[in-house]
């Protein structure tokens, strides 16, 4: 396990699998109302700067997934392309025993990556991201927070990956890399404008 410049004495076999509810109550909750987490394995990250591929190193790795908190916002710029929102969003519902209505405890947005400009249709990767942040009921109750300069309630915890059949059927073809898929149009491109001279 790759945790950045995080690393933590860990015990030999230890795998970060959290569950959704796990990651809202275990970790961003604890977060957003500036509570230590022990061990403190998710870094602080800013997402944006930061394209899906350069996130080695930088956000906690388990496996083939990176993980980090960042602060909420609207955009999510990088410097080769921009996260565009998919499908609905998700609640995500406690599993306390005992109650007849579990409740909404926070919410997973989904988003895919697209190289290029902001305003331009972009070439669809297969990079995913899921941001979860907390319901409206989790996030106003604290006292602390209202008083801490920063708003910590705007925190999120990001759970990114590649997402190898995405967009796809699988007719027993290898799928290719975003970053190949790339490679590949800059060669198609490259082709067409010796053949012209």
């Amino acid at each position: 396990m790759g945790s950045g410049e995080n690393n933590v004495n860990l015990p030999p076999g230890f795998r970060f699998s959290p569950s959704d509810e796990e990651l809202v109550v275990h970790f961003l909750q604890r977060k957003a109302s500036l509570l230590p987490c022990h061990p403190n394995i998710i870094p602080d990250l800013d997402l944006y700067p930061y394209d899906p591929w350069d996130l080695d190193g930088k956000a906690m790795e388990e496996g083939s997934k990176w993980y980090f908190y960042s602060r909420r916002t609207q955009t999510r710029i990088t410097r080769s392309g921009v996260w565009k929102s998919i499908g609905e969003d998700e609640p995500i519902l406690s599993s306390e025993s005992g109650s007849s209505k579990r409740k909404v405890i926070g919410i997973k947005k989904y988003y895919v990556f697209y190289i290029g400009e902001p305003n331009s249709e972009g070439i669809k990767t297969n990079w995913i991201l899921q941001e979860y942040s907390l319901s409206d009921q989790c996030g106003s109750s604290s006292s602390a927070r209202r008083k801490s300069k920063n708003d910590h309630s705007k925190w999120v915890v990001c759970r990114v990956y590649e997402h190898k059949s995405y967009g796809g059927e699988d007719d027993g073809e290898q799928e290719l890399s975003c970053l190949d898929e790339l490679f590949l149009s800059l060669d198609d491109d490259y082709d067409e404008i010796c053949s012209s001279n």
